[in-house]
């Protein structure tokens, strides 16, 4: 069982985004915000977000036929909340629980415990996203994130006092999609 601290950091993590949402906030003012570069996937088509009580995201593609879907979740720092009670006075610090977010997501969006991941060396994490950390997870996808796919690839990165941003790659036959998965991983990088 996860710790209380994490399950309420995802939480709020959540309803950060929830909030900007109704304020009408659009992808393309999160990317600005964000300081975030955004390229369409190749021969990929855009479907509207579904919501989700485990990680609502802003941004949806899907390949012709449905072999794949790759959907984009974007946190700015400056929306990040922590509600954090301590006698000391000692929240944590939003630039500094990126590695506890992606771990409490992979828990949240994984269907079983088998869920491999990987850190980006610092310079691979500047070169492939131009971000201070980067990550990735291969895992099967919870029912409440997708009833259509079974699988995940999720990339996750984060570039000090700009934001955390998450691409998840779903899909039931790796593959049958890999090569749409390589040309589309960089599709999200920050400037």
């Amino acid at each position: 069982m996860r710790p209380k601290s994490s399950k309420l950091i995802t939480l709020l993590f959540s309803l950060c985004v929830c909030a900007a949402a109704q304020a009408t906030v659009t992808f393309e003012d999160l990317l600005d915000e964000s300081a975030l570069d955004f390229s369409n996937p190749a021969s990929l088509n855009e479907v509207e977000p579904q919501m989700n009580e485990v990680l609502p995201y802003e941004r949806a593609h899907q390949l012709s036929g449905g072999d794949l879907e790759i959907r984009y979740a974007i946190r700015p720092i400056s929306r990040v909340q922590i509600e954090y009670e301590d006698p000391h006075n000692a929240a944590p610090d939003p630039n500094h629980i990126f590695p506890l977010l992606f771990q409490t997501l992979v828990a949240d969006l994984a269907a079983n415990r088998n869920s491999p991941t990987q850190e980006y060396s610092l310079e691979q994490a500047q070169e492939e996203f131009n971000a201070d950390w980067a990550a990735a997870a291969t895992f099967d996808v919870v029912d409440n994130f997708s009833h259509q796919y079974r699988q995940a690839l999720m990339i996750a990165m984060h570039k000090n006092h700009k934001a955390d941003a998450y691409i998840i790659f779903l899909f039931d036959d790796y593959p049958s999609v890999k090569s749409e998965i390589k040309q589309n991983m960089r599709n999200l990088r920050f400037k």
